[in-house]
């Protein structure tokens, strides 16, 4: 991986309790950590096993290693949202995390 690789901001969110105005505890999506990553789509037979079980619209995004990301998290990038579908610390080496993440419809 060339470090130059990783040049999209993206932010990742954790869904969280939290207080509104008027004090009420309420869910929310709240930004968890902003880091660069480099982003690519699937292809060749990753593409063509993701369309096999209609999951066509997963990117993958290359991290640095941050420990406290998992898949309970999603992913904002360029205005578009995506669930994390799977981590995989690159050769165990913690310099690295490849994370595919499925992009989520606007209505939900």
């Amino acid at each position: 991986m060339d470090i130059g690789d990783l040049k999209h901001r993206v932010i990742f969110q954790r869904f969280t309790t939290v207080a509104n105005d008027n004090g009420f505890e309420e869910e929310a999506w709240v930004d968890f950590k902003t880091v660069w990553a480099a982003i690519t789509n699937l292809h060749g037979r990753e593409y063509f096993e993701a369309a096999a079980v209609k999951a066509e619209k997963t990117v993958k995004f290359t991290i640095r290693f941050i420990k406290d990301i998992d898949e309970s998290m999603r992913i904002l990038f360029k205005g578009k949202q995506y669930n994390i579908t799977s981590i995989d610390n690159i050769k165990y080496a913690n310099k690295f995390i490849e994370i595919k993440a499925m992009e989520v419809d606007s209505s939900g």
